[in-house]
């Protein structure tokens, strides 16, 4: 494909509940040709690429030389060998979180992607929210961050942790929202429903005084996905679920004379922020598609890695924690750390 050439060549591995989201997107977006897709189950990948006319290949390093950039959405611990042999192919990849079981694996994927030049992009959508984007714009010095990711079982995860498996997407709005370092951490989980955590709460303290409590259970019949912030000057209450965010204030105090004292009353109100309203996958594989289109233009690699290996050692130190009993820790000197200022 000529560089001059502005349409994007994609393909998707592993085309299971999330793969057919990447695949419904790619095959929507008219400036992208879905060139193929494969899966491990020969009759779900031949179903796939009928319905969104395209090729089923039977491995998926069969895209290597067809794809400018591939979806990885296959069962966690398959990610490191699929996502090298498609970066030593010289594709683009964009690997659904969490990326790697491990965090020399995830060490070892960026450093590969860095060799070949090519982007390696993890799958943390939530970062693509249109509320979260909003968000960062208006949080200044969090006192208190309370977060809540709460919904019924699926068997289909059920070999990952609830850190891994829905925690993991907390743990990484917290942390780029906080422009502290995480000093000591409090964890507690049980299973309920599967041989793994599924309930799991975790407390944060950082070096900035910010304390964050984060909730995620798959073992409750309403689905819920909150966050709230408090902060010197507001209460913001973010929902994930409708994209929404309501910003309580404090009003002026009015004093009200009374014979043996001054009686403060204080108002409060509410704004609703305006937030542009989209898929959060769309946008991020467009994040993707144009980073590609930047690369081909000689522009400087994209490469996230610090914020995506801290969260995913975030969530490694609380899986152990609750894994081994022990209920409080300091943060590991040797993780990796980058403040949101930095």
């Amino acid at each position: 494909m000529a560089p001059s050439d502005r349409r994007v060549r994609a393909g998707v591995v592993g085309v299971g509940h999330m793969g057919q989201y990447h695949a419904r997107v790619y095959a929507e977006l008219w400036d992208v040709d879905l060139v193929g897709i494969t899966d491990i189950n020969g009759d779900r990948a031949r179903e796939a690429a009928a319905h969104y006319d395209t090729v089923a290949f039977a491995d998926h390093r069969d895209l290597i030389g067809r794809v400018d950039v591939a979806s990885i959405a296959v069962p966690t611990e398959q990610h490191f060998h699929v996502a090298r042999d498609l970066l030593e192919g010289g594709v683009n990849v964009l690997i659904e979180k969490p990326i790697t079981p491990t965090l020399e694996e995830a060490r070892e994927l960026f450093a590969l992607a860095r060799r070949t030049g090519c982007l390696l992009h993890v799958g943390h959508v939530e970062r693509f929210n249109g509320a979260v984007q909003e968000l960062r714009k208006i949080v200044e010095g969090p006192l208190l961050i309370e977060s809540r990711r709460l919904g019924p079982f699926v068997p289909r995860v059920q070999k990952d942790t609830v850190v891994m498996d829905l925690m993991i997407h907390d743990l990484d709005i917290v942390l780029a929202l906080v422009d502290a370092r995480p000093r000591r951490l409090t964890a507690f989980g049980s299973a309920v429903h599967s041989d793994v955590a599924d309930v799991a709460n975790v407390q944060i303290w950082f070096d900035s005084g910010t304390i964050a409590t984060i909730t995620a259970s798959r073992a409750t019949e309403e689905k819920i996905r909150t966050l709230a912030i408090t902060q010197p000057d507001a209460y913001i209450v973010l929902d994930y679920l409708v994209q929404d965010i309501q910003i309580h204030r404090r009003a002026a105090q009015e004093s009200q004379p009374n014979r043996e004292s001054i009686r403060y009353r204080q108002a409060s109100f509410v704004e609703h922020l305006f937030v542009h309203k989209d898929n959060p996958l769309k946008l991020e594989i467009l994040h993707l598609v144009g980073a590609v289109r930047r690369a081909r233009s000689g522009a400087p690699l994209e490469l996230a890695e610090t914020e995506n290996l801290r969260s995913l050692a975030m969530a490694l130190e609380i899986e152990r924690m609750i894994r081994d009993g022990r209920c409080e820790s300091a943060w590991p000197g040797d993780l990796p750390w980058s403040a949101r200022s930095q």
